[in-house]
């Protein structure tokens, strides 16, 4: 498909954008009305960069599975008495303490097999599979 040249002519005719065409006015305007956020690149476009104020900045809301939330006694007991903990930390615990006490079945690794510990905390049930560990101690988490 062709363009007409009138479209693009800086980039049809490989012209480039110097500060030299254009009058020291409305250059000196242009840096007084946008003095922090005017910079020159090393081909002299003119650009606008904004700057950014870390002080400014609202702090960002904790959410999901990074924000910690209290306990039930159960979830405490077994956690080794934290009183707050986070959903993530929590699972990791939990994880690192079947792997450690090899609770998961040796011929289906998607099966737990609950010990008195974890039957605390998972309902009383004997069996849980892998996918229902953070629905089971949802519960736990108090708001």
């Amino acid at each position: 498909m062709a363009m007409p040249l009138g479209v693009f002519p800086t980039f049809v005719a490989g012209e480039t954008a110097s500060p030299a065409k254009h009058s020291s006015s409305s250059l000196r305007l242009l840096t007084a009305k946008f003095q922090a956020n005017l910079r020159v690149t090393k081909r002299t476009f003119v650009t606008y960069a904004t700057v950014s104020n870390p002080a400014a900045e609202p702090k960002k809301r904790v959410t999901g599975l990074t924000k910690t939330y209290r306990v039930s006694p159960e979830l405490k007991d077994f956690l080794g008495g934290q009183p707050e903990i986070s959903r993530s930390v929590a699972l990791k615990e939990i994880w690192a303490y079947i792997k450690e006490k090899e609770l998961q079945e040796p011929t289906n690794k998607k099966v737990i097999v609950c010990d008195e510990k974890l039957k605390t905390i998972f309902g009383g049930k004997d069996r849980v599979m892998f996918l229902e560990v953070s629905g089971l101690i949802s519960p736990h988490f108090l708001k």
